[in-house]
């Protein structure tokens, strides 16, 4: 019976530290607008809080923002649970853009199904990407992290090459805009949330991450995953294929983060692909999602609707005389919360675990 407790407990402390995160990180940017402007730091915060609310334009808006970095969330959460830091998230966001944009703009042929093709054309994309870091890692123990700040860079210059050669617009230094048949579509959303931007990419989001949920929870596959995250050595003695489990674990992880990049941009918003040094903030804020959700995948999905609120609420910040980047320091000291949560968190397992040996 005890033991049935501490294992609740444990499961409840999940959710309740990243509650604290949240709480300890609103209130640090509160403290900040009362340092840097005192008179207007209740009416900024307020915005903060309440600007994804303001209409239902707003609120749609939440969904629209939350799709691709839930998406990468659940890429970087799925890569940890085998032990692996998926830093890589933004460079297979952007090769699954890419493949997306291309499909969308040549393929216009496939009628109905065209923006379901540049949907997988985006995951294929972003998996043949996330293979690269897998493999190496599995058959030459190279440093996944390296690997993918590596695979960041090239990816970023070959999809610009792959923009100039195959979809460019010369006036504009971008890609061609897809064909609407290739346009996810709104599901009736845009009835429901009218001049918003939200699509059905939302749901395509949330089913991604109740099927990631179930494939780590319910499957054998799963089971062995998270065997070899905890301990490769041990894994291997029984049995358990460590190499191709972590190829796997990586394809799988660099197939969302593509899938990401594919609702991105075939959202029918005016994204395009423009031909510039910089590196897409959505594989970056992906890691934050899978921090604040402990890398679970119905934590990320909370965790992306949660960011993206906020930086909703943010983008009305000027109205009180603050710069909305504020929201990017109150998302980071969150971000700080839920990693010393979950330091304090890994020490306590440790020293219960410990524990039990030394009684055993």
């Amino acid at each position: 019976m005890e033991d049935k407790k501490k294992f609740s407990l444990m499961r409840l402390s999940g959710p309740v530290s990243s509650v604290v995160s949240i709480v300890g990180g609103l209130l640090v940017g509160l403290l900040i607008l009362f340092i840097t402007n005192p008179q207007n730091a209740l009416s900024g915060f307020g915005w903060i809080i309440g600007g994804g609310v303001q209409s239902l334009k707003d609120f749609g808006n939440v969904f629209y923002y939350a799709t691709p970095i839930i998406m990468t969330g659940l890429s970087v959460a799925f890569a940890f649970k085998c032990n692996l830091f998926n830093i890589g998230a933004t460079g297979q966001f952007t090769m699954g853009a890419v493949g997306a944009v291309l499909v969308g703009v040549k393929l216009t042929q496939l009628g109905s199904i065209h923006w379901i093709v540049a949907l997988l054309a985006a995951m294929l994309f972003g998996a043949v990407w996330g293979a690269i870091p897998g493999v190496l890692k599995a058959l030459f123990n190279v440093n996944e992290v390296i690997t993918c700040i590596m695979t960041n860079y090239i990816g970023m210059y070959l999809v610009n090459m792959i923009v100039r050669d195959n979809v460019y617009h010369r006036l504009t230094n971008r890609s061609l805009p897809v064909a609407n048949t290739a346009l996810v579509p709104k599901a009736g959303l845009d009835s429901v949330f009218p001049t918003s931007m939200v699509n059905a990419g939302i749901f395509i989001a949330i089913l991604a991450g109740i099927i990631i949920y179930i494939v780590i929870s319910k499957t054998t596959f799963g089971y062995e995953l998270r065997a070899v995250g905890y301990n490769r050595d041990a894994s291997l003695y029984a049995g358990i294929n460590v190499k191709k489990n972590m190829i796997l674990t990586m394809v799988i992880a660099g197939a969302l983060a593509g899938l990401g990049g594919g609702l991105l941009f075939l959202a029918g918003t005016g994204n395009y692909l423009a031909v510039e040094d910089v590196l897409r903030q959505e594989g970056f804020t992906g890691i934050s999602v899978a921090l604040l959700g402990r890398s679970h995948p119905i934590g990320a999905i909370f965790a992306g609707l949660f960011i993206a609120y906020i930086q909703v609420g943010g983008s009305y910040m000027q109205l009180s005389g603050f710069f909305p980047e504020i929201v990017e320091i109150i998302t980071a000291t969150i971000i700080y919360f839920a990693a010393f949560a979950n330091g304090i968190s890994a020490l306590l397992q440790k020293l219960q675990n410990k524990k039990k040996r030394e009684e055993k």
